[in-house]
């Protein structure tokens, strides 16, 4: 091969390099609402497998105020998931009654009010395909029946 065939190979192949397709991140958006009669809307939520990272967005549909009816959305490994809902309580209102710096929690939005809502965004590389997960508010008393599980892939 002569020098000016591969000096164009060389160009050509950098010029295709330029239209190859480019890793992209594809946020995807899911939303979940609770009330003040302690239940969430949706007791699944699923992430598509294609997805690199999620938003999830709470919505408080009831009228009590954080301190009297407050909702969070919190998301753990199933197997951890109590243990990390009854350090929550200790952790108190200002925490969110989440564990501050608690490596078991994957994601968590914070306490909210009937009327307002909040949003958590959170790669997916925090989760396995066909891992086992439980979302849940942590707010004293809720975490028992305000449950529910998060599919991914």
């Amino acid at each position: 091969m002569t020098i000016s065939k591969i000096l164009a190979s060389t160009v050509l192949l950098g010029a295709l390099s330029v239209f190859a397709p480019l890793t992209y991140a594809k946020t995807c958006e899911l939303s979940i609402e609770g009330n003040d009669a302690m239940q969430f809307n949706h007791p699944t939520l699923a992430v598509a497998a294609d997805c690199t990272e999620v938003k999830l967005t709470l919505k408080h549909s009831g009228k009590l105020p954080a301190q009297a009816m407050g909702h969070n959305w919190v998301l753990t490994e199933t197997s951890v998931f109590q243990a990390v809902a009854t350090a929550g309580m200790s952790a108190g209102l200002p925490n969110n009654y989440v564990p501050k710096d608690d490596a078991r929690v994957i994601a968590h939005t914070k306490v909210i009010g009937g009327g307002q809502s909040d949003s958590v965004t959170f790669p997916v590389s925090k989760l396995k395909k066909g891992g086992d997960y439980t979302f849940f508010c942590s707010f004293p008393g809720h975490w028992s029946v305000m449950k529910g599980k998060l599919t991914f892939g």
